[in-house]
């Protein structure tokens, strides 16, 4: 445990365009510190310490850029703090779900060199889907890959299909093979 003191993680940017990562990592950290109460809603029977808020305060406020950090310089309560900071980030969630919502309807096999690339792309998008509560089956991801196959390659796209893969993964597996 004494690791996590050393972690590094960055910075909260101005405009948002590292929120979720941010938001998580920061969370996480409280979590694992023993936290976490200090950003979450105060419970009646359950009073809060005074140098746990500090040690919030402080970890936050270092994660979150300079000018971040003068905007919200009055803050003193975590609780407060990071329900400010997701009151002004929280319009980036929409941004990035209608993002993962086109890199989805946008993905093809054929524009990648490998299929681990595609692969790759795949679980970035079902995990930012995830995360919105969207999910992807795994019918879904086969029948995008199956639709995906360059034209040339419909006979190959026909055998795939008649070897029924219960699993994405399966399927990427053979298609390795077959890279190879």
């Amino acid at each position: 445990m004494s690791n996590l003191n050393k972690l590094n993680f960055s910075a909260l940017e101005v405009f948002g365009g590292n929120y979720l990562k941010g938001f998580q990592d920061v969370k996480l950290h409280l979590i694992a510190k023993g936290i976490r109460a200090t950003i979450e809603a105060p419970i009646a029977n359950k009073p809060v310490d005074e140098a746990q808020k500090a040690t919030a305060m402080i970890f936050i406020r270092r994660h979150i850029h300079d000018a971040l950090q003068t905007k919200y310089l009055t803050e003193e309560d975590p609780h407060t703090f990071w329900l400010a900071l997701a009151d002004h980030f929280d319009h980036q969630k929409d941004i990035y779900l209608l993002k993962a919502r086109h890199d989805w309807q946008h993905l093809y096999f054929q524009d990648f060199k490998s299929v681990n690339e595609y692969n790759s792309e795949v679980c970035r998008i079902r995990s930012l889907l995830k995360f919105y509560k969207v999910e992807l089956t795994e019918s879904d991801l086969l029948e995008k890959t199956y639709l995906t196959f360059h034209a040339t390659n419909i006979v190959l796209q026909q055998q795939y299909r008649a070897q029924k893969f219960a699993k994405f993964s399966d399927l990427i597996s053979v298609l390795l093979l077959a890279e190879k």
